[in-house]
């Protein structure tokens, strides 16, 4: 019963009194732990060393999975293409003028925008109509693509560049295929008005 008791009141000693623990057996054959080491036969026990950290040192309440909102998936569509003009197609305009249709499937959904870019530059705030109207486009080739944004901005879906190659026509080409009649002059923009030759008198009225 001692022997329990003594092995009881040194494991409740605090750490500091627990450095050297020692044990023997005494005349009765019983073993006995003490932190006295004055017994002939007493050895040393080695205690391993403790690390001890609180539950939770920075005092934050643990965060569990109920309390965590996972943000919902972006929405993904699963086709998205400029329909016209077709790749690699050669326009020709004396205006740079073109006409581009997109599509997407699904169709758009609510609170997203197109958004069209010629040469990587977006050529007009972000809308819901598919079919932008663009004019004043240099020669030479250009690539478009379009975007969809969602409601805060940010890109849902985008195109890869899709090549296309303008030729504008000068009015004298135009005038050199075909040429300006007296009823043109005024009515066509290669014709215009100051172009128009002097027109020839009757020679009936060349002598009055």
């Amino acid at each position: 019963m001692k022997r329990w008791l003594l092995i009881f009141s040194l494991a409740t000693l605090p750490i500091t009194a627990m450095a050297e623990v020692y044990t023997y057996i005494d005349k009765q054959g019983n073993r006995v732990f003490t932190d006295q080491p004055g017994h002939g036969n007493a050895k040393r026990v080695p205690l391993a060393t403790s690390n001890r950290m609180t539950a939770n040192p920075t005092g934050a309440a643990p965060v569990t999975a109920a309390e965590k909102t996972a943000e919902p998936a972006p929405f993904r569509y699963d086709m998205l293409r400029v329909l016209v003009p077709e790749p690699d197609a050669t326009l020709r305009s004396s205006a740079g003028e073109l006409i581009v249709s997109v599509t997407s499937e699904p169709g758009l959904q609510r609170g997203h925008r197109y958004r069209l870019l010629l040469d990587g530059k977006a050529t007009a705030e972000p809308g819901p109509s598919p079919v932008f109207a663009l004019s004043n486009i240099d020669r030479g080739s250009h690539n478009l693509s379009v975007e969809i944004l969602d409601a805060q901005g940010r890109t849902v879906e985008r195109t890869a560049n899709q090549p296309f190659h303008m030729l504008r026509i000068s009015l004298a080409q135009k005038r050199q295929v075909k040429p300006c009649a007296l009823t043109d002059y005024g009515q066509r923009p290669e014709c215009p008005l100051k172009d128009k030759p002097p027109e020839e008198k009757n020679p009936f009225f060349r002598f009055f």
